[in-house]
């Protein structure tokens, strides 16, 4: 498989995961928010559609490559923040899987911002 076609199998399977989860908090804000606030996380009001517009957009900029290093560096930091507030409890190892996760997606956004998006992109359309 060339690396134009892997970069954009990478971009398919890791933007799903937003734009599903992005799309899945739109229709539970209140009950969104309401996590959040259990979680401390501070303006849970604001913070819900920050994220939903993080998940959404970076999810579909990933997707299509659309300034692609950009928007990976930002899905990488959300993924460690993230996977901290809302994974990492020791004592669980459910969570701690799901914090795991959010690392490895780190990792792999940290690549793709390295990489680039490949020749299937509009990055590479834009020149």
């Amino acid at each position: 498989m060339s690396t134009n076609l892997q970069l954009l199998a990478a971009r398919v399977l890791m933007s799903i995961i937003f734009i599903m989860s992005g799309f899945s908090k739109l229709g539970s804000v209140e009950g969104t928010a309401g996590y959040m606030a259990s979680m401390g996380i501070p303006a849970p009001g604001l913070t819900v559609w920050l994220v939903i517009a993080l998940e959404l957009l970076g999810g579909i900029a990933i997707l299509v490559g659309f300034f692609t290093r950009y928007a990976a560096w930002a899905l990488a930091a959300f993924c460690v923040a993230s996977g901290y507030l809302g994974h990492y409890y020791p004592e669980d190892q459910m969570q701690m899987i799901g914090f795991m996760k959010n690392l490895g997606l780190a990792g792999g956004f940290l690549a793709l911002a390295s990489a680039g998006a490949g020749a299937y992109s509009v990055d590479a359309r834009r020149g």
